[in-house]
Parts: C-alpha cells; sequence; structure tokens
C-alpha cells in the first residue's frame, strides 16, 4: 500500500511519470540529480555502480538494464568520475563477486581497493502494481562502509522478466553465508534480570552461532537490538527505540546492552516486532537464517498494533520470531506468547530472570581472559575510523572484565574466532589481512597511524609482520582452550538440568531454525 500511495505521489507530483510515453532514462535522471546533490562537497568522487538486484530475487533484465542507465546520468555530472562497466564486471568475477547482491563491509572496502573506486552505487528494484517500479539507491564509501547518499525513484517498467530459468541461489557477503539477529529486550522496570542476562550471555549466544557451517564456510553474523516498554523513550514511537541496527561489530551491541537502563511503561509487542521488520535491512534471500527473539513479561496483546499482523509479516519475509516470556510457562501462554511464535515457525520458552548472574566456571576461563586482553596489542586502526573503532573495543573489554572471568572468556573465543577477524577488516589492518580481506600490497601510506607512518618501509614491514604472527599465536592458544572448555562445561551441564536463562532459550532456537537453513553445528 505504501508502494501504491508513493507512485500516486510522484506521478500528481511529476506527470512526466504518468504519461505512458515517459522515458525511463529521464525518471533516472532526477535519481541521479539527488545523489549528485548529496555528494556535491565530494568533487572528484569516483564511482562504481553495481547492478541493483530485486527485493526477493527476481530474475530480470531490470538489474542491469538501471545499473547501465543509471551510470549513463551519473555520467553527465562532470564532478563525478564513473567506473566503466567492463572493468567493474572483470574485477567482479576477479574477486568472486556477485553481480547482483549484497556484499559485506569487507567485500566493499575489496572493490574499491581493485578499482580505485572512493565508493559504491547499490540498491534494490521492487516492481509497483501500476507498471513502474521502485529504485532504492545508496551510495557507500569503500573504506569505511558509510552511506553517503541516499535516493529513491519510481520509473516505468520497460524491460522484461529473464526468459532464462533463474541461476541457484548465492550467498551473501561475497560467497559468505549469513545470520541476521534482532534482539527486543523489555527495558520497564522489572527487566533488570533479564537485561543483566542479555549482557553477560551476549558472546556465549554468538559463540554458537560462530560454530556454524554451511557449504564448507562460516556465516557472517549480523546482531541487531531494541528496546521497549520503557517511559524514558519516546510515547510517540511506541516506547520504541531501535540501540543498534544490523552490525558485524558485536562489540558495539554489548556495550550498547552495558548502557540500557529500566523504567516502568507499556510493552507493545506487536509494534515492536512490527519495527522491526521494517526497520532493519534483512537480506531478501531465503538461504540466511533470519530471527527475531523478543524477551517480556506482559501480555503479547498489548497496543494498537495486532501482534498477528506484525509476526505475519515476519513470515512472510522468512523470518522466524521467537518469544521468550519471563515468568510462569502456563502465564506466558495464557498471555499469547506461544502463540506469537507459532504463527511463525518460532519457538515459545519462559525464563527465570531473577537468575541475574548466572554462569558456569571452567578452569579455562582465566587464562583465556588473560589472552583476550593481549589481544588488544595486536591491532592496527587503519583508515579513518581506525582510532574510533579501537577506542570502543577497548571500552568492551573494560565492560566484560566487569563481568566476569566467564564472561571475558566467551567474548575472548569469539575475537578469536574468523568472523571477528572478518567484522573488524574494515578498521583494523592486522584483521584485514589475517582475514584476507587485504593483501600487504594494497596498504594504504595516507591510513596508516601516526607511528607507522614515521618509519621507513623496511621497519613498517617489519613490525606488521609481528603484529600479524603475535594475533595468530594468540588466537590459537585461545581457540585449544576454547575446545577444553567447552569439553568441559558439556559435561558439567550434562549433570544438571539446564538453567531456564536467556542464552539456554536463544540457543535451543538458533540450534533448530538454522538447521533448516542449511547450516551444521560443531559438537
Amino acid at each position: 500500500m505504501k508502494k501504491k500511495i508513493f507512485a500516486l505521489v510522484l506521478a500528481a507530483a511529476c506527470p512526466a511519470f504518468a504519461r505512458a510515453g515517459a522515458a525511463p532514462s529521464s525518471q533516472l535522471a532526477g535519481l541521479a540529480a539527488s545523489l549528485g546533490k548529496a555528494l556535491g562537497d565530494r568533487p572528484g568522487l569516483k564511482l562504481a555502480v553495481l547492478q541493483f538486484p530485486y527485493v526477493g530475487g527476481a530474475a530480470s533484465a531490470g538489474p542491469a538494464v538501471i545499473q547501465e542507465r543509471l551510470t549513463t546520468e551519473l555520467a553527465q555530472n562532470k564532478k563525478l568520475t564513473l567506473v566503466e562497466r567492463a572493468l567493474l564486471d572483470k574485477v567482479m568475477q576477479e574477486l568472486k563477486l556477485e553481480a547482483s547482491g549484497a556484499i559485506d563491509e569487507a567485500a566493499v572496502k575489496r572493490l574499491g581497493k581493485q578499482l580505485g573506486a572512493d565508493a559504491i552505487v547499490t540498491g534494490t528494484l521492487s516492481d509497483l502494481k501500476d507498471g513502474g517500479t521502485e529504485v532504492n539507491a545508496r551510495v557507500v564509501e569503500t573504506v569505511t562502509g558509510r552511506i553517503l547518499a541516499a535516493a529513491s525513484a519510481v520509473v516505468r517498467k520497460d524491460w522484461a522478466d529473464s526468459p532464462v530459468p533463474p541461476k541457484p541461489a548465492r550467498k551473501d557477503f561475497g560467497g559468505k553465508p549469513l545470520v541476521q539477529v534482532a534482539i527486543l529486550l523489555d527495558t520497564s522496570n522489572s527487566m533488570d534480570g533479564l537485561i543483566n542476562q542479555a549482557r553477560t550471555q551476549l558472546w556465549k549466544i554468538v559463540n554458537e552461532l560462530v560454530t556454524a557451517e554451511k557449504s564448507g564456510s562460516r556465516p557472517v553474523i549480523e546482531v541487531a537490538l531494541y528496546e521497549y516498554g520503557n517511559t524514558a523513550l519516546s510515547q510517540k514511537n511506541g516506547w520504541i527505540r531501535q540501540v543498534t541496527p544490523f552490525t558485524t561489530d558485536l562489540d558495539k551491541v554489548s556495550t550498547e546492552l552495558f548502557s540500557l537502563k529500566t523504567n516502568g511503561g507499556d510493552e507493545y509487542c506487536g509494534q515492536v516486532i512490527g519495527d522491526a521488520v521494517d526497520g532493519l535491512k534483512w537480506s531478501p534471500r531465503n538461504d540466511v537464517y533470519k530471527a527475531i527473539f523478543i524477551a517480556g513479561n506482559e501480555p503479547f496483546t498489548q497496543g494498537q498494533v495486532p501482534f498477528r499482523n506484525s509476526v505475519e509479516e515476519a513470515k512472510a519475509k522468512g523470518i522466524f520470531v521467537n518469544t521468550i516470556f519471563c515468568g510462569p510457562r502456563q502465564e506466558g501462554i495464557a498471555e499469547q506468547w506461544k502463540a506469537g511464535a507459532d504463527l511463525a515457525d518460532g519457538d515459545y520458552a519462559n525464563i527465570d530472570q531473577s537468575l541475574q548472574g548466572y554462569a558456569v566456571a571452567a578452569p579455562q576461563d582465566d587464562k583465556i581472559a588473560e589472552l583476550s586482553a593481549r589481544l588488544n596489542d595486536t591491532y592496527i586502526a587503519y583508515g579513518t575510523s581506525g582510532e574510533q573503532r579501537l577506542k570502543a573495543k577497548e571500552s568492551s573489554l573494560s565492560l566484560a572484565k566487569g563481568a566476569g572471568a566467564a564472561v571475558m572468556a566467551e567474548r575472548g573465543a569469539y575475537q578469536a574466532a574468523p568472523a571477528a577477524a572478518r567484522a573488524d577488516a574494515s578498521w583494523d589492518m592486522i584483521s584485514a589481512l589475517d582475514s584476507g580481506a587485504m593483501q600487504q600490497k594494497d596498504i594504504r601510506e595516507d591510513q596508516l597511524p601516526e607511528n607507522l607512518r614515521r618509519m621507513d618501509k623496511t621497519d613498517q614491514e617489519k613490525y606488521i609482520a609481528a603484529k600479524l604472527a603475535l594475533r595468530k599465536k594468540i588466537t590459537a592458544e585461545i581457540n585449544a582452550l576454547q575446545s577444553e572448555r567447552k569439553t568441559y562445561l558439556a559435561a558439567q551441564e550434562g549433570k544438571q538440568a539446564s538453567p531456564a536463562t536467556l542464552d539456554a532459550a536463544m540457543i535451543s532456537a538458533i540450534h533448530r531454525q538454522a538447521s533448516e537453513r542449511g547450516y551444521n553445528f560443531q559438537k
């Protein structure tokens, strides 16, 4: 309905769109002008325009048509430089990147380096019922992954859907499988125990995901965080706040969890689920594990937005909705929490939020915690955001220390995993080299920290090599200890009933649902 209204408004404002004879290229001129205006303070910017895939992955000539026409329109702006289509296609093939689809920050950075491009133009297409196609475009900086400009337009569809059979589904992020998890937490007055469990158990939950494997690859993990039911938030927004959008920076998610405060309010489950479904950039692909976990203790029916509408919308996008009631199981069922999970093939669980500091200690915890702290000595801040991201990582480390050795150990185990190196490759040179996102020959002098810029080339190379060797040594030690630790914890947990905690509820659901999407988990 929103798309139809958008198309009608555009037709009224631009009669050229309403006329059947309007040229689609001219309709893209306004889009190109909007992007160019937003980039006005960046003269000489070199852009590479990717294909614009259909939301839902429909096979069509549209992605290539829009790519070609938008490239032509942007080329009219003499302040911009456009990468030739043939060169772009060649580099995409060399890097084994899909021509039409999502790529992560590390792949964007690699693409930018190979092409010498400052930014890429990407986006999506959505066909409307009136014969138009909505085009959503974004300009993404290759060094930082930051969105520099965004604009939308509706064009007349004058191309055909592809007559050839669609290619087999490809994975997101340059060949890596993808996991997207949105966590929705009730932060009303009585929820301090829930929030503390989330703070102390996040890394344990994430470490289950990093052991997953699909088609021989470990997944890229994105986590988003919402809070709801807190009267310190805006009443206009239904006492709901998106704390973080989807991000691979899990230190940021952890830090934000520690900043949450509880306060009394109305808990609108249907509305916060709807906000998460509409407000997050969910992958359109059906081979991605996508899940919402919502936790709280009030009736699931509160608010003006019916939970059934929001949950059914989530299911239509292939998102599992899992509900976690903080209280007795039968009470949660009576208050419709199980009904919400059942609608989107999710799991219902109840937890005891009074178990605020629950954690099983392992003999390996202290050593892993010590090694985790030493990992911070192996980072080399790179690019414009490097120093800021390094300080944020140090802050996250400090918060984990305060939560105890078990939490430090879980965080350390994640930091030693390949997923962490991929996530940090956009700002940490050692992670970029370790993960393969960057080669030694690709290092740019102007992106180095000041202490390295003062060194001669030989000393630079020795310094970087030493940091990389130390990183490999520490991560190998942590991985070996984590393997022993998991064996120990499994034996301890086998001797007693599993506690009804947030991590237990989430991990159980993750194992079942991700398996349905083709993932296998290490024992």
